[in-house]
């Protein structure tokens, strides 16, 4: 059963070094009390950098381990997502998006690395 996604959930990228949080960026739905989110909050504004990056696709830390003469050299993440998070659950919608809920999944573009939801940040509002 999937829940709902709210501001002050954790996501982790599976090249990141640390978990993310979302924040939802329109308040106008609630649950336990905070802003639902979308699946148009993937953008950086909407989620913390995950720490440090170690994907070798991403430009920084591939020059950089170039530079190390080929000792992985992690760099600070800078999420640039590709599209929007998918699967929704599109029968659920605020002003005209479907809901983010904990088993969607957004890519990043800078490295190719599948960011997941780890926590929605509440655990009552669930979709069946």
């Amino acid at each position: 059963m999937a829940q709902l996604v709210v501001t002050g959930a954790s996501a982790l990228c599976s090249f990141g070094s640390a978990p993310g949080t979302i924040s939802a960026a329109s308040p106008v739905c609630m649950a336990e009390g905070k802003p639902v989110a979308t699946i148009q909050d993937a953008q950086p504004s909407s989620i913390t950098p995950f720490g440090m990056c170690t994907s070798l696709a991403n430009p920084q830390v591939a020059a950089a381990t170039a530079a190390a003469m080929g000792v992985l050299t992690p760099q600070p993440c800078v999420l640039i997502p590709a599209g929007t998070w998918t699967p929704t659950a599109p029968s659920v919608l605020i002003g005209g998006q479907p809901c983010l809920t904990n088993d969607s999944k957004l890519i990043c573009s800078n490295g190719g690395g599948t960011i997941s939801i780890t926590y929605p940040g509440q655990i009552k509002a669930a979709l069946s």
